[in-house]
């Protein structure tokens, strides 16, 4: 597992623009001007509400992407949280989404036409689960960035037999076919393409081209009538503006750091939290020249590492239940700031800051909360405002 050194971490991360804006929701800077259009364009597919007229539904978690990606603008992260499901076999690792039983995204919401014919509310949960789990809403700044890291590069990082035994073993997930994931808290999704067309059917029941089949109400069909809209009901050039909104989306700006803050950084690094959440990777060739061969400093190996019973919830793909991805840093200090709600962090909101959510860190990260904790008040606070600059 390739681990480059402190000092020269450091100070590539510190020099390092790595293509963030210069406000937060400009796209990456170098844009040609008709990539300027389609992310301008794609903002507006971003922000429309959809209605069981135009494709809402019957089942969904929210009407618009910038329902839930709102804090502070499009594109963050949001206070909603949704259920997601699985059954976990632990005698032979067998997991399963339950998607014939409406799994593995359960919707919260449904029409009045929906509603009318089964007398629901919302999907039920299937009674195979073994695990009911919370997810919050992410922010999406940097996505495109981390779509064009190369598989080699995350591969690169991979220690699954933590063979330099360092106490951290990370390993990549897989999707169905093999590919490599990065997207979603258990990396099971390859692309954004993949990511950004499941979420409108997933998140809203609105089909398209690639995805033109209605999900179920917890495995039964939907009562005929109750979907007026014919599939698909978005046109391909619809979802490719959206996709380009969240592609060319470029990680927030970076707040200056206080002496305090690069203190901060210092220690990030001698506590080992740069074992999991690497401070920079690289993109690879992209058709997108403003992203392509670009540092990206998201804070992030992109691979799945065991987190402890006490953060267990669902598996999904290879992902046992207390495996997650290295979530990125990148953005992290607007979680403290929701237009509504109190602040929520780790995958399923339980740490209402990020001193919280540090120390519920378990299994391969016990070692560096365990530094954490036993770190100086001064260093304590340090590596804090540098957590809330990224």
């Amino acid at each position: 597992m390739r681990r480059p050194a402190v000092v020269s971490l450091v100070a590539t991360v510190a020099l390092l623009g790595c293509a963030r804006a210069s406000k937060l929701g400009d796209p990456v800077p170098g844009l040609t001007p008709a990539e300027r259009e389609q992310f301008e364009q794609g903002r507006v597919e971003f922000e429309r509400v959809f209605t069981p007229e135009t494709g809402l539904g019957p089942a969904f978690n929210a009407s618009a992407c910038a329902e839930c990606h709102d804090s502070p603008i499009p594109g963050g992260p949001g206070e909603e949280a949704e259920r997601h499901v699985s059954a976990f076999r632990a005698s032979d690792l067998f997991c399963d989404p339950l998607a014939e039983e409406g799994g593995p995204v359960i919707q919260a919401q449904v029409t009045p036409a929906l509603q009318a014919a089964l007398g629901v509310d919302s999907e039920p949960v299937p009674g195979e689960a073994t695990a009911v789990a919370q997810r919050t809403t992410p922010g999406l700044f940097g996505f495109g960035l981390l779509d064009a890291v190369p598989d080699s590069e995350i591969l690169a990082l991979a220690d699954p037999d933590d063979r330099n035994g360092d106490g951290v073993s990370g390993r990549p997930n897989r999707f169905l076919d093999g590919r490599i994931g990065r997207f979603g808290r258990k990396a099971f999704v390859p692309t954004l393409k993949e990511f950004n067309e499941g979420a409108l059917v997933i998140e809203m029941g609105v089909t398209g081209p690639s995805q033109p089949t209605e999900e179920t109400l917890g495995g039964r069909p939907l009562p005929e009538g109750t979907d007026p809209t014919p599939d698909p009901e978005v046109e391909q050039a619809a979802v490719d503006r959206l996709d380009a909104f969240v592609r060319l989306l470029a990680p927030p700006p970076r707040q200056p750091l206080s002496r305090a803050g690069k203190r901060g950084r210092e220690v990030f690094f001698t506590s080992d939290c740069n074992k999991c959440h690497v401070p920079l990777l690289r993109t690879g060739d992209s058709p997108v020249r403003a992203i392509r061969y670009r540092p990206v400093a998201a804070y992030t190996d992109l691979l799945l590492h065991d987190m402890g019973q006490d953060m267990a919830d669902i598996c999904l793909g290879e992902a046992t239940p207390s495996e997650f991805r290295t979530e990125p840093l990148m953005g992290l200090g607007l979680s403290e700031h929701l237009k509504e709600g109190e602040p929520r962090f780790l995958h399923d909101g339980r740490a209402k800051s990020i001193e919280e959510a540090i120390r519920m860190h378990g299994g391969e990260a016990a070692r560096s909360r365990d530094r954490f904790l036993g770190l100086s008040e001064a260093d304590h606070m340090a590596m804090l405002a540098f957590l809330r600059s990224l």
